[in-house]
């Protein structure tokens, strides 16, 4: 079990640490006042990575190699000279929304999820950035992916399979889930079941909105997604996605997912009123959960606040640990429970706007 949070927001990275009693505190802040829009433990080398968004000085790559005592900046990932989002629109790096490590090659590369939709592999011992061509050159992406609550598509989730990293999943918002079998020289879409009310055809192969997406390391195939119409999940790799929503009740619209990684038909959501209506449904904030592959949900409000609650939950913000649960809001609170949802406690109430949490050593 990992006793560290790293807590990515508006305005710095906050590290929390528990203590020998089990409680949890802040230990450290880095890049004070700084937007801090991802940040990634490597399971291979402990190291920490952040993106750093400057606005009009752009996305800035930083890690340290010594649990943040020092940072190294790294080149950000550039597209190459000549690359097009769109004709007469120059592909430049917006935004970084994802992080994984593959396991074949050592600790040498590290795959990154960007806006406007690319996928780059970073040699860490060179920083030099490759754009991954054949997704980029898909046919759909000039006229099926685009712009949801950004102006392009962005690539959020990176799903590696642990049998095989040649094999790997991206989420792009809007786009849909891309499989490769080939470590990314051939790419193709895994959309079937699921539906994209807001197209002409909700039935369309290419232009889903995946909020994120996660799949089980002990059962691979298993994956789960929290999609902009409803929630969803396969067993078989993605070949046919379920509607698993409660249309009736809480767990439908919005952004974070978790799962129990030994028991994957156990799962997490954070239900927000709609699209047009960003905040808690009835302005109670509550967590979901189902035990069952989501044929049930359960709601989880206690401890949360249930009047004129307006946070809403990232997608990268809500993580699980053996039944112990962290998530962070927009309005800077962040809550935990150490008994699966079953009751939560506010830890801190002061923070900024919580862009991502994860787990570190």
């Amino acid at each position: 079990m990992k006793n560290k949070l790293l807590v990515a927001t508006r305005k710095g990275l906050i590290v929390f640490q528990r203590d020998a009693v089990s409680k949890w505190k802040v230990i450290g802040a880095h890049f004070n006042g700084i937007p801090v829009s991802m940040v990634y433990e490597d399971p291979r080398d402990g190291n920490w990575w952040v993106s750093l968004d400057h606005g009009h000085w752009g996305i800035k790559l930083h890690k340290s190699n010594d649990k943040g005592k020092t940072w190294e900046e790294v080149e950000a990932p550039k597209y190459p000279e000549g690359t097009l989002v769109k004709e007469g629109v120059d592909a430049t790096l917006r935004y970084i929304w994802a992080f994984a490590a593959p396991s074949s090659d050592g600790s040498n590369s590290l795959l990154i999820g960007t806006e406007p939709g690319g996928l780059f592999r970073l040699n860490i011992q060179t920083s030099e950035s490759k754009l991954n061509q054949s997704l980029w050159n898909h046919p759909s992406r000039t006229d099926q992916w685009f712009g949801g609550g950004r102006d392009y598509p962005g690539i959020h989730s990176i799903v590696l399979d642990p049998r095989n990293d040649q094999h790997m999943y991206v989420g792009i918002s809007v786009a849909g889930v891309f499989e490769t079998q080939d470590g990314g020289n051939s790419w193709m879409p895994k959309n079937k079941g699921l539906k994209a009310e807001f197209l002409p055809n909700p039935d369309a192969e290419i232009g889903h909105d995946p909020h994120i997406l996660l799949a089980s390391s002990k059962q691979p195939d298993y994956m789960w997604q929290q999609n902009h119409c409803g929630i969803y999940r396969t067993e078989n790799g993605g070949d046919q996605w379920i509607d698993v929503s409660d249309r009736d009740g809480e767990a439908y619209f919005g952004f974070a997912l978790a799962m129990d990684d030994e028991y994957p038909e156990r799962a997490w959501v954070a239900p927000a009123q709609s699209d047009e209506i960003r905040v808690p449904i009835d302005q109670k904030l509550c967590i979901c959960r189902t035990e069952d592959g989501g044929k049930n949900w359960n709601t989880l409000n206690s401890g949360l606040p249930q009047s004129y609650a307006y946070d809403i939950i990232y997608r990268h913000c809500l993580i699980n640990q053996q039944d112990e649960l962290f998530f962070g809001t927009t309005t800077g609170n962040l809550f935990y429970s150490s008994d699966g949802g079953d009751h939560w406690e506010a830890l801190h109430q002061f923070l900024p706007m919580v862009y991502c949490l994860t787990w570190a050593d």
